[in-house]
């Protein structure tokens, strides 16, 4: 069955984003933020515990150094920086998570890096090499495209298993990428969400911002947590995923 995953854990300070109470309940893996695009000491506690109360698969969700851009800018990173960037953010989660008597179990980088990942097969090795030599073995989610199937034997070389991940409540362009939150109808409505996701659920595919039809064959979902349509409808799009 295909899973459902949320990135959550992102409030930071004072400052609050996302519906993370409301979504946990009826999600299968959170992707929490580590601290460097998002969320803080606390904010990581309070959502490991969210998680452990429904249990809740738990991933880490690491990105660029970048509070203030929310990690959604991308920087110019060596191949050993970018190793270091997701060991230090994976551990710290990973400690947390280990105080409460949890473990984490995948990776989903964020915003630009994941981004960069997905059009850099520099950025994209950098990234399966750090999830390769962490200390446990940890799965790493990414995009599901029509490179799955070399993406996954890539990932296979060293040792690491993929999660593809669709998204629920985003459109998609033509290349199967997603439409870029700038353009017109980038985040779908609820209505739209669910057409989207029965039709994943169906035939594995999506229909493209210009009516084509592409192939992704999901292992898991996203909705985001600061998508007020999307937690609203995630109680149907379980059950759509249940059928």
């Amino acid at each position: 069955m295909i899973k459902l995953n949320c990135d959550l854990g992102e409030s930071f300070g004072s400052w609050t984003l996302g519906q993370d109470a409301q979504a946990m309940q009826h999600i299968d893996q959170a992707n929490i933020a580590c601290g460097f695009h998002a969320g803080d000491p606390s904010v990581m506690k309070q959502t490991l515990l969210l998680a452990k109360e429904h249990n809740v698969i738990v991933g880490a969700h690491p990105g660029y150094p970048d509070i203030v851009g929310f990690g959604r800018r991308s920087m110019k990173c060596t191949e050993a920086e970018i190793i270091s960037l997701m060991h230090y953010q994976i551990a710290a989660l990973d400690g947390m998570a280990k105080i409460e008597g949890m473990e984490i179990v995948y990776v989903k980088p964020h915003g630009a890096l994941y981004n960069d990942m997905m059009a850099d097969a520099n950025i994209r090795l950098a990234i399966i090499k750090a999830v390769a030599s962490y200390y446990k073995p940890l799965i790493l989610m990414l995009q599901a495209t029509a490179d799955i199937g070399e993406h996954r034997a890539q990932a296979k070389k060293y040792g690491v298993t993929l999660y593809a991940e669709a998204f629920a409540d985003r459109c998609y362009d033509d290349d199967g990428s997603l439409l870029k939150r700038t353009e017109k109808g980038a985040v779908l409505n609820q209505d739209e969400i669910l057409k989207q996701v029965a039709q994943l659920k169906q035939s594995g595919t999506v229909t493209t911002v210009s009516g084509n039809s592409i192939a992704l064959n999901p292992d898991s979902l996203c909705v985001h947590g600061d998508n007020k349509s999307g937690v609203a409808a995630m109680v149907k799009i379980k059950l759509l995923l249940e059928k």
